[in-house]
Order: C-alpha cells, then structure tokens, then sequence
C-alpha cells in the first residue's frame, strides 16, 4: 500500500511540473543539416512510415515531440523507426513554462519536432505567441523537418479551428456557419505551402466533411485550401510542394466554389501555388 501510494503520489506530483522532459538514445547532441518538409497526420495509429521519413529528412539528428499532456510513450516508438540520434518527449503544461531557456533550447538543440495529439486548444492557449512556438519557426526556418497528428495537425496550418469552445459536428456547423463554437484563428505557425491551409482530422471516420467545408467558407477568399485527413493516414509534404499519400485512408482537398478532391494512399497531391 505504501509503495502504490508512493507511485501515485510520484505520478501527481510530476503532472503538476510546468514542464517534463524525457530522452532515449544518444546523450551527446549532434547538428546534421535538416532537409525540410512537414507530415500531416490525420490520427488514431500512427504511421510508422511517416516517422521514418521524418528521421531521415532530419539527417537522423535528434527527434522531438511535444505535448502539453501525455507520457513519453513515443520515444520508444521512434528509435524503432530509423537510425535517429535520439528521442525525446517534452511537455509543457503551463504558458509560463513556454518561456523557460530549457524549453527553447531544447527546440532549438532537435532536427525534427513532432506534435502530438490532444487537445488543439491546449497549443494555442498555452504556447501561441510564446519563445516556444518562437523556437519551432526558427526550427521550421532553418529547414527542419515539422510534424503532427490529431491536434498537433490542427495548428500547423495558417489558419486553424481552435476548439476553444469544444469540438463541433458536421451537423452543427451546417445547421449555424455562424455559429460562436465555430473558432477559428491563424497564424500560429508559418509551415511551407500551408499558407491559406487549414486542416482536420479523423476526417472521414468523424464525418468532418461538413464542418471543413464550412470551416472554408468561413475563411474565405478563393485560395482557401480545407486539407482533411483519414486515421491511420498521413501526407508527407516535401519542400517543393508535393504531397504523398501514406497509411490506411485518403486526403481530401475542399476549395471555395470546387468539388472536393480525394487522394488516396500512394497518391500525389500539389499545394504550390498556383494551386492547381
């Protein structure tokens, strides 16, 4: 009883640190050269193909995945993908947390940053405008290699729906487009070739082909791009612009004034601009 106690006490004890970090691998840090591009994850299973196509454009350097809640479950799982020099999780709970040197130098020292799922709010209340989400654009600018799933996807857009009043159905947003639960926000962070993106998950096993859709209209403007995204699916975005489809389901392209456009595994899809 006293030795469960103690674990328990332990666990609630670190869930109250501002932040935690967890690294497996290599304890040197190295400096490869990073060859960008971004992965779109829609959720659920990840896509361990993604996870090694992140190692390498990273030059296998140092992975890392933040999360605002979570365990370090991942750093196991992405040494298993590709030959990285290490792997580490980090999680920031608290926006003042976001602003402590360990954080940042932390983002600064990895050659691919990963965000993981959860709740998409919890990014951007407690890291938008921060020396954190500071430290990824250097990263991102510097030509390293981003990914997300789930909510990390949600904010890699320029544009985004915030979730701050909760989720919304496809239902409920044709219902009301005006509707207050409707939260939409940008600028986050500035991703190559998601200018004017905003993306969604779980896409066809939630049925968010309605809400993308008005999440677009809401935006407007007619180079507005809605890019929804299948579990167990991931686009794997490279710096010219051309995404490849891997994993179990499709992409989905909603436009102002087009039909949608699916893309199934295997496939490739443009988000240069023009678009076409």
């Amino acid at each position: 009883m006293k030795l469960l106690l103690g674990v328990l006490l332990g666990s609630s004890l670190l869930a109250q640190e501002p932040h935690s970090y967890f690294r497996a691998g290599a304890v040197d840090d190295v400096r490869p050269k990073g060859n960008g591009g971004c992965v779109l994850m829609g959720g659920s299973t990840d896509v361990a193909e993604a996870f090694a196509w992140m190692i390498e454009r990273s030059g296998n350097g140092d992975f890392l995945v933040l999360r605002a809640t979570g365990t370090d479950a991942y750093n196991p799982f992405v040494l298993k993908q590709g030959p990285a020099n290490s792997a580490a999780t980090l999680i920031v709970r608290t926006r003042e947390a976001a602003a402590d040197p360990f954080v940042v130098e932390k983002i600064r020292q990895a050659e691919a940053i990963f965000l993981a799922g959860g709740d998409q709010w919890n990014y951007i209340r407690l890291w938008k405008g921060t020396p954190l989400a500071a430290a990824i654009q250097e990263r991102i600018d510097a030509g390293m290699p981003v990914g997300g799933t789930s909510a990390g996807l949600a904010v890699l857009g320029q544009h985004y729906f915030s979730a701050e009043l909760d989720t919304i159905t496809s239902a409920e947003a044709e219902a009301d487009p005006a509707s207050p639960k409707i939260t939409l926000g940008k600028a986050f962070l500035r991703v190559p070739h998601l200018e004017e993106v905003i993306t969604d998950s779980h896409f066809s096993e939630r049925k968010r082909q309605g809400r993308l859709a008005v999440f677009v209209r809401r935006i407007g403007g007619p180079d507005v791009m809605g890019l929804g995204i299948d579990e167990k699916t991931a686009v794997l975005l490279a710096p010219d612009g051309i995404g490849r489809v891997v994993g179990k389901g499709a992409a989905h392209i909603y436009r102002n004034g087009r039909p949608p456009r699916s893309y199934a595994s295997g496939a490739e899809l443009s988000l240069r601009k023009p678009r076409e």
